[in-house]
């Protein structure tokens, strides 16, 4: 048994450590916010927060997070940069199909949580291991700029 603290709440989750966090979240925990992709981490629909940084739910295992921070998706609009990068993704009508962007949120929610105006470099960066299908990239770069503003 293993707890796990995600969106504020812990979780007793009886699984195997081995256990990709993605799928505690997803089958144990019932938040079906963050989403499958690649399984090997290069696609970044999966993202999540763990203790403010952006990682791959789909290779972490949940062994790793006890008495750490998971914030989903379901709750990154709580927090005052979660709430503006929405925002600006509604403002920016960033979504198409919208499969990869609960993951290009987290990761730009990270991103403006350390650095409030970042660079179009260190935009480049953060959102390099996020892919969009549908190529709204232009759009996010826009939603990502207005939540910086």
């Amino acid at each position: 048994m293993t707890d796990i603290r995600v969106n504020g709440r812990v979780y007793a989750v009886d699984v195997p450590d081995e256990m990709p966090l993605l799928w505690v979240i997803r089958e144990v925990v019932g938040l079906t916010g963050t989403k499958y992709g690649c399984g090997i981490a290069q696609c970044g629909a999966c993202t999540v927060h763990l203790d403010g940084e952006p990682v791959r739910a789909c290779l972490t295992p949940v062994g790793t997070v006890a008495g750490r921070d998971v914030v989903t998706i379901e709750g990154v609009g709580a927090t005052e940069v979660g709430a503006r990068v929405q925002a600006a993704w509604l403002e920016e009508q960033v979504i198409q199909c919208g499969y990869c962007q609960s993951g290009q949120i987290m990761s730009a929610s990270a991103l403006l949580a350390k650095v409030p105006k970042p660079s179009e470099a260190e935009i480049d960066e953060a959102m390099s291991g996020n892919i969009c299908r549908c190529g709204t990239y232009v759009r996010i770069r826009q939603a990502i700029h207005k939540a910086a503003s």
